[in-house]
């Protein structure tokens, strides 16, 4: 019997499915949402009851990130970022930390450039073209729309 044996290196071991990270400054929450509604274009944010503190360490996942409120917290985030949080999930935060809610499609829609970032790096001779269809199926009624 013959085998053939191939290694698998990681360059990406310290990659996981979130990050954390801190702002120059604190920033007021009410301040943040602003700036976060700005950032992502957001017309809504779901989120846990504002705690009165200053916003300084922030966790963020795309995509369905619930499962990470125990470690943002574990690690002293002031928010954490992600989407999809079903009703109960947002009781997870037990006024330990600030939850927002942004959207699933909201909070992956730059992961995209990222991924070409890291394509055009590894292959530099090879062309990537990024779609212009938007994907995201979720709409928002807000009774600003005419």
């Amino acid at each position: 019997m013959a085998y053939d044996l191939i290694s698998l290196s990681n360059d990406y071991q310290d990659v996981g499915s979130g990050l954390i990270g801190e702002l120059p400054d604190a920033m007021d929450e009410i301040f943040f949402f602003q700036m976060l509604k700005t950032t992502f274009g957001l017309k809504i944010i779901r989120h846990t009851p504002f705690l009165g503190k200053k916003i300084k360490k922030v966790a963020l996942c795309g995509g369905s990130g619930s499962f990470l409120t125990g470690k943002a917290m574990a690690k002293g985030a002031d928010i954490y970022i992600s989407a999809d949080f079903k009703y109960h999930e947002f009781f997870d935060a037990n006024d330990r930390i600030l939850i927002a809610d942004i959207g699933h499609w909201e909070s992956e829609q730059y992961t995209t450039d990222l991924l070409i970032d890291v394509l055009q790096a590894k292959f530099p001779t090879f062309a990537v073209l990024k779609s212009g269809v938007k994907t995201n199926v979720v709409n928002y009624f807000t009774g600003e729309e005419k």
